[in-house]
Protein backbone atom coordinates (compact mmCIF):
# COMPACT_ATOMS: atom_id res chain seq x y z
CA UNK A 1 0.00 0.00 0.00
CA UNK A 2 1.41 3.88 -0.75
CA UNK A 3 0.09 6.64 0.57
CA UNK A 4 0.63 9.77 -1.28
CA UNK A 5 0.76 13.40 0.07
CA UNK A 6 -1.56 15.11 1.24
CA UNK A 7 -3.43 12.09 2.96
CA UNK A 8 -3.18 12.48 7.19
CA UNK A 9 -0.82 10.26 9.04
CA UNK A 10 -2.59 9.72 12.75
CA UNK A 11 -0.78 9.40 15.82
CA UNK A 12 -1.65 8.45 19.16
CA UNK A 13 0.62 10.01 21.72
CA UNK A 14 2.16 13.69 21.20
CA UNK A 15 5.85 13.40 22.82
CA UNK A 16 9.02 14.11 21.34
CA UNK A 17 9.61 11.58 19.13
CA UNK A 18 6.27 12.15 17.51
CA UNK A 19 7.13 15.63 17.05
CA UNK A 20 10.56 14.57 15.09
CA UNK A 21 8.17 12.04 12.84
CA UNK A 22 5.46 15.02 11.91
CA UNK A 23 8.33 17.04 11.58
CA UNK A 24 9.40 14.90 8.46
CA UNK A 25 5.70 13.80 7.31
CA UNK A 26 4.89 17.70 7.34
CA UNK A 27 8.17 18.25 5.18
CA UNK A 28 6.82 15.69 2.25
CA UNK A 29 3.93 16.92 2.46
CA UNK A 30 1.20 14.74 4.74
CA UNK A 31 -1.52 16.26 6.98
CA UNK A 32 -0.92 15.17 10.37
CA UNK A 33 -3.41 14.58 13.10
CA UNK A 34 -2.03 13.79 16.65
CA UNK A 35 -4.39 12.20 20.00
CA UNK A 36 -2.80 13.31 22.95
CA UNK A 37 -4.41 14.49 26.62
CA UNK A 38 -2.06 17.20 26.69
CA UNK A 39 -2.78 20.76 25.06
CA UNK A 40 1.11 21.28 25.28
CA UNK A 41 2.39 17.62 23.54
CA UNK A 42 5.67 18.82 21.78
CA UNK A 43 3.67 16.93 18.71
CA UNK A 44 0.56 18.28 19.33
CA UNK A 45 1.36 21.50 18.82
CA UNK A 46 2.78 21.12 15.69
CA UNK A 47 0.13 18.73 14.05
CA UNK A 48 -2.44 19.96 11.97
CA UNK A 49 -4.98 19.19 14.42
CA UNK A 50 -4.37 18.11 17.81
CA UNK A 51 -7.56 15.79 19.20
CA UNK A 52 -6.96 16.96 23.32
CA UNK A 53 -8.46 13.34 24.44
CA UNK A 54 -7.49 10.10 26.13
CA UNK A 55 -6.05 7.17 24.14
CA UNK A 56 -9.55 5.72 24.59
CA UNK A 57 -11.72 8.22 24.14
CA UNK A 58 -14.09 6.53 21.55
CA UNK A 59 -15.33 9.84 19.94
CA UNK A 60 -11.66 11.23 19.63
CA UNK A 61 -10.74 7.83 17.85
CA UNK A 62 -13.30 7.30 15.43
CA UNK A 63 -12.54 10.73 14.35
CA UNK A 64 -9.06 10.01 14.06
CA UNK A 65 -9.66 7.16 11.81
CA UNK A 66 -12.09 8.97 9.55
CA UNK A 67 -9.64 11.42 8.77
CA UNK A 68 -6.78 9.63 8.33
CA UNK A 69 -5.25 7.20 5.54
CA UNK A 70 -2.65 5.45 8.20
CA UNK A 71 -2.52 5.67 12.16
CA UNK A 72 0.43 4.78 14.45
CA UNK A 73 1.68 5.25 17.53
CA UNK A 74 4.26 7.56 19.17
CA UNK A 75 5.14 5.12 22.44
CA UNK A 76 5.35 1.90 23.11
CA UNK A 77 2.31 1.35 26.18
CA UNK A 78 -1.20 2.80 23.94
CA UNK A 79 -4.04 0.95 24.66
CA UNK A 80 -4.27 -1.97 22.53
CA UNK A 81 -8.68 -2.10 22.48
CA UNK A 82 -7.71 1.41 20.97
CA UNK A 83 -5.62 0.26 18.55
CA UNK A 84 -7.91 -2.45 17.47
CA UNK A 85 -10.87 -0.13 17.13
CA UNK A 86 -8.64 2.11 15.11
CA UNK A 87 -8.08 -0.97 13.03
CA UNK A 88 -11.56 -1.89 12.44
CA UNK A 89 -11.40 1.47 10.21
CA UNK A 90 -7.91 2.58 8.91
CA UNK A 91 -4.46 0.99 8.85
CA UNK A 92 -2.54 1.00 11.92
CA UNK A 93 0.85 -0.05 12.37
CA UNK A 94 1.81 -1.49 14.64
CA UNK A 95 -1.11 -3.65 15.31
CA UNK A 96 -3.04 -3.75 18.59
CA UNK A 97 -1.51 -7.40 18.50
CA UNK A 98 1.83 -6.84 18.35
CA UNK A 99 1.70 -3.77 20.88
CA UNK A 100 -0.35 -6.07 23.35
CA UNK A 101 2.09 -8.78 23.46
CA UNK A 102 5.56 -5.79 23.80
CA UNK A 103 3.34 -4.94 26.74
CA UNK A 104 3.44 -8.15 28.35
CA UNK A 105 6.62 -9.43 28.93
CA UNK A 106 5.68 -13.14 29.74
CA UNK A 107 3.96 -13.28 26.03
CA UNK A 108 6.63 -11.51 24.95
CA UNK A 109 9.20 -14.23 25.49
CA UNK A 110 6.98 -16.61 24.83
CA UNK A 111 6.09 -15.49 21.35
CA UNK A 112 9.83 -14.65 20.69
CA UNK A 113 10.29 -18.30 21.62
CA UNK A 114 7.54 -19.85 19.84
CA UNK A 115 9.04 -17.85 16.81
CA UNK A 116 12.81 -19.21 17.18
CA UNK A 117 14.30 -16.09 18.66
CA UNK A 118 17.43 -16.48 20.84
CA UNK A 119 15.67 -15.69 24.50
CA UNK A 120 17.71 -15.34 27.10
CA UNK A 121 16.17 -17.91 30.01
CA UNK A 122 13.54 -16.69 32.39
CA UNK A 123 11.24 -18.13 35.20
CA UNK A 124 7.72 -16.39 35.82
CA UNK A 125 7.97 -15.18 39.39
CA UNK A 126 4.20 -14.66 39.98
CA UNK A 127 4.51 -14.48 43.38
CA UNK A 128 6.69 -14.09 46.37
CA UNK A 129 6.76 -17.99 46.43
CA UNK A 130 7.72 -18.34 43.29
CA UNK A 131 11.18 -16.37 43.99
CA UNK A 132 13.13 -19.38 45.81
CA UNK A 133 11.71 -22.01 43.01
CA UNK A 134 12.83 -19.58 40.71
CA UNK A 135 16.69 -19.38 42.52
CA UNK A 136 16.88 -23.13 42.83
Amino acid sequence: MIICPPAAIGMLGGGQLGRYTLVAAKLMGYRTIVVDPDPAAPAGVIADEHFVASYDDAQALDRLAAECAVVTTEFENPPADALRRLAARVVVAPSAEAVAAAQDRIAEKAFLAGHGFAVAPYTVVAGAGDVDAAVS
